[in-house]
């Protein structure tokens, strides 16, 4: 498959809301090996559409450890139905905010419906990273990125650091 590139903040893509997929089809297997080939080359954990420039909702994930067999997970229209009363804070990073790091708190529970790529509708509970990440990667089909989470001073350091690189790159 393909390797793409992943777009970088401040590009306006990664604000945009992506559309419904309505059918699984041979362009939407496509793109789901595509993305997982870009979230290993990455290297990742988890990628959204929206972060190769494709609006469409669908993420891939794979939470397992350098050396362990990969388990990826392609979701397909994913919607969060239910949220943990538990918040827990975890570091997160992300692909399209390269090399930083910011504590975010989230439920450390939820459960997603999702249709997978035999175009079946699984509902599955997250708890831990695999929450976390679920909720990292739900938020960019609706052009939400980790750092909105964080204080505003944080968020506006960390837009104004790639607005600056990206003013510097267009010369």
């Amino acid at each position: 498959m393909a390797i793409r590139p992943i777009l970088i903040i401040p590009d306006a893509r990664l604000r945009a809301v992506a559309d419904h997929i309505v059918e699984v089809d041979e362009e939407i297997k496509t793109l789901a090996k595509d993305m997982l080939d870009t979230m290993y080359d990455a290297p990742g954990i988890g990628l959204a559409a929206p972060q190769i420039g494709v609006m469409k909702r669908i993420v891939v994930m794979d939470l397992a450890a350098e050396g362990e067999t990969p388990t990826p997970l392609v979701m397909i229209n994913p919607e969060i139905t239910k949220f943990g009363d538990e918040i827990q804070v975890t570091e997160e990073g992300c692909l399209s905010i390269p090399e930083l790091y910011y504590e975010v708190e989230r439920p450390s529970t939820v459960t997603v419906k999702y249709t997978d790529l035999d175009g079946q509708e699984v509902t599955k509970d997250a708890d831990g990273k695999l929450a976390v990440c679920i909720q990292h990667e739900l938020d960019h089909l609706d052009g939400v990125l980790y750092i909105d989470y964080l204080s505003r001073l944080k968020r506006d350091r960390v837009i104004k650091k790639f607005d600056k690189q990206a003013k510097l790159a267009a010369r």
